[in-house]
């Protein structure tokens, strides 16, 4: 069996974190996004794999190749412009000749697909979907399944009074080539807008298969922070790089520590770090590779892109930095901020209420006092 993972968009809603990244490469526990999922479809005994790309194409296939370093077969399905979800997997055709799984790029989940899939060939499906249910379904589109789980209707973002379902649309499918067809080739076209309501209407064997697995969306820097914390917090399931050096602590190689930093885990620190003396990292919080903690600072429930410079007395909080990025002396970066990449931030500054910085910007020293 193949499957399409769509990561062709450009993740504006995570910005400034996608400026310079692709989403999938942005990276959760010190890997790219995109090594989870590929990690996932490996555990379900999927090896070939198309990638659906269209924003920064390069980082990626860089990264990956022919995916033989990961233990899969990659093949590219470039779009020389966003084509939608629809589009993406109209574009890969070609490559497919059987039953495949479709997977959207920004989802982290535990679904098991192989059930799904068994799920999808017991009920001689053409189309089937992944549901989960949501606390809130007015934020989302809802599908509504009868007693046999066959799809009747998609609701988006209905009011409480009109709620009559709290599963939505998990980002999962297995679909059936034919099922292209219906799918308009070259133009931008919708999975959830074109293909999917056009089953429903022509009575096309269509199933949801609903899941309570881990399922999130990273599509916001919010998300982005909560999935790498229920990692660390084992609500979700990931590999991660680091040699477990104590409880919850664990640590890449080439690190320097000094005896008096305190580490209160879950920690992951990456290659090539060096912590200084009176550091406090209280978890869950991640450091990438390449990363200076300057004396006396505090870092906490954070995460740290690589080759980040945090000063002395300095604290990072519920926050994320970037690649390459500088925080002064006695600087605050707390309360959700995301500062991007390549980030020059001087002394005695305090960000925080969700702050964004984008890429390039230099923050002289008391420019946003305490």
């Amino acid at each position: 069996m193949k499957a399409i993972i769509l990561v062709g968009g450009e993740g504006l809603r995570l910005r400034p974190l996608t400026c310079n990244v692709p989403k999938p490469m942005v990276p959760v526990v010190n890997k790219p996004f995109l090594e989870h999922m590929i990690d996932n479809l490996k555990r379900h005994h999927i090896d070939q794999i198309i990638l659906a790309i269209c924003y920064l194409p390069d980082r990626i296939q860089h990264h990956f190749g022919d995916g033989s370093d990961f233990g899969v077969s990659l093949t590219y399905a470039v779009e020389q412009s966003p084509l939608g979800t629809g589009g993406a997997v109209k574009n890969a055709e070609r490559f497919l000749e059987d039953t495949f799984v479709v997977l959207n790029g920004d989802i982290f989940s535990d679904f098991d697909l192989s059930d799904m899939v068994e799920f999808h060939r017991d009920h001689k499906g053409k189309a089937t979907i992944s549901l989960t249910p949501v606390e809130d379904p007015t934020a989302y589109g809802v599908v509504e399944i009868d007693a046999q789980s066959r799809v009747k209707r998609f609701i988006e973002k209905p009011s409480w009074e009109t709620v009559t379902t709290n599963l939505i649309n998990a980002g999962v499918y297995v679909l059936e080539p034919e099922v292209l067809d219906l799918i308009p080739g070259g133009v931008h076209c919708m999975l959830e807008r074109r293909l999917f309501p056009d089953l429903v209407e022509q009575s096309v064997p269509f199933f949801g298969y609903r899941s309570n697995a881990y399922w999130i969306d990273i599509g916001v820097p919010e998300d982005y922070l909560k999935l790498h914390h229920d990692i660390l917090m084992g609500k979700a399931v990931a590999r991660f790089p680091g040699k477990s050096m104590a409880d919850d602590i664990w640590v890449e190689e080439g690190c320097k520590m000094h005896p008096s930093a305190k580490l209160m885990g879950p920690v992951v620190i990456g290659r090539g770090c060096t912590i200084e003396q009176g550091v406090r990292i209280s978890g869950p919080a991640v450091l990438g590779a390449g990363c200076t903690v300057g004396r006396g600072t505090a870092i906490d429930e954070a995460i740290l892109w690589q080759n980040v410079k945090l000063g002395k007395d300095a604290a990072v909080r519920s926050s994320v930095v970037g690649n390459n990025s500088v925080i002064g002396d006695n600087t605050w970066v707390v309360d959700g901020s995301i500062i991007s990449d390549d980030i020059a931030i001087g002394s005695s500054n305090k960000l925080e209420h969700g702050i964004r910085i984008w890429p390039g910007n230099t923050i002289k020293d008391n420019a946003i006092s305490f």
